[in-house]
């Protein structure tokens, strides 16, 4: 069953068109990984997924009910989650105060919206950090971080924007360790990655995006095969 249904979308700030007519469908409970060369479109793509900009064309549909030029609260209360890929913290927090901020989404009293969060940083691998500002927090811990609070909102859809980059090869497994972990318990996940050794084996399918467009889509398999993907972007890195 569809989930997420993006359909013509377009997006264009003065004469430059940053995404044009792209489409594409996520199955409930699929990683689906959206690649492609810097500059792409990918994280606009998000942004309009996640109501923070409004396409220029296009219809967005959400499990089942057409959602195009929502807002992000709308977003988050319909069950999408995210993260940035320029690290967003409230740093003078603590761990559990930056995921409880998030969790005040589905629960209103402090009491509740505290062990929900602790919960949720169980689930991270957080818990030993609960009492660390953020501020202090190493990369790898931050990247945790951001997942955690997107978890907050109890999300059917996750979109994760490069969260694998500048990981160590033994932080890269832990992460995508969590990803199925995350994933097993129902969440649907679209993944923007450049870390295409992590992403390929985690992916079950794979959407790629050149100058705006949709250039192909297929499985991990397909797409590392493909010559118009390795000439448009596995063949730069």
């Amino acid at each position: 069953m569809t989930l997420l249904e993006v359909q013509g979308v377009s997006r264009w700030f003065g004469g430059m068109r940053t995404l044009n007519d792209v489409s594409f469908a996520v199955a409930k409970g699929e990683i689906a990984g959206l690649i492609g060369p810097n500059g792409a479109g990918k994280s606009t793509l998000f942004d309009i997924i996640a109501g923070a900009r409004p396409p220029s064309a296009g219809v967005i549909r959400f499990d089942g009910k057409t959602v195009t030029g929502w807002r992000p609260h709308q977003a988050a209360t319909a069950g999408v989650g995210r993260t940035f890929q320029l690290m967003r913290t409230f740093d003078s927090m603590t761990v559990l105060e930056n995921v409880a901020v998030a969790s005040y989404l589905r629960h209103r009293r402090r009491a509740t919206a505290f062990r929900s969060a602790q919960e949720v940083i169980e689930l991270a691998g957080l818990a030993p950090l609960a009492g660390t500002r953020a501020s202090t927090l190493t990369a790898p811990s931050r990247k945790r971080l951001e997942i955690a609070r997107a978890l907050a909102l109890q999300p059917k859809l996750l979109l994760l924007d490069e969260v694998l980059s500048g990981l160590t090869p033994t932080e890269g497994q832990e992460a995508v360790r969590l990803l199925r972990l995350v994933n097993g318990l129902g969440i649907t996940i679209v993944m923007v990655e450049h870390v295409m050794e992590v992403i390929m084996p985690l992916c079950d399918r794979l959407v790629v995006l050149s100058q705006g467009q949709v250039l192909t889509e297929g499985t991990p398999a397909e797409i590392a095969h493909n010559p118009l993907v390795i000439e448009a972007y596995l063949g730069q890195i």
